[in-house]
């Protein structure tokens, strides 16, 4: 058995005016299975995570970060 890989995603996130959105995306996208770190940083509007990309793919931490109620797209820097 291989052992997992951990990729780093960075994510720009829109629509968080206030602290709190930030424990709601952490919180929401922390959920998935193969998410091992969230950082949100609100001054900024990004979201880093380091995911097993085997278990979960960027589609699906856009997802979350939707089911938060906030826009994301991949972010080049």
């Amino acid at each position: 058995m291989t052992a997992p890989t951990t990729t780093h995603t960075v994510l720009r996130a829109e629509g968080f005016s206030c602290p709190s959105c930030v424990a709601k995306i952490e919180k929401q996208v922390g959920r998935l299975k193969g998410v091992e770190k969230v950082k949100v940083h609100f001054a900024s509007a990004r979201v880093e995570i380091d995911h097993d990309a085997a278990r979960v793919s960027v589609d699906d931490l856009i997802t979350a970060v939707a089911k938060a109620g906030y826009k994301a797209a991949p972010s080049a820097f």
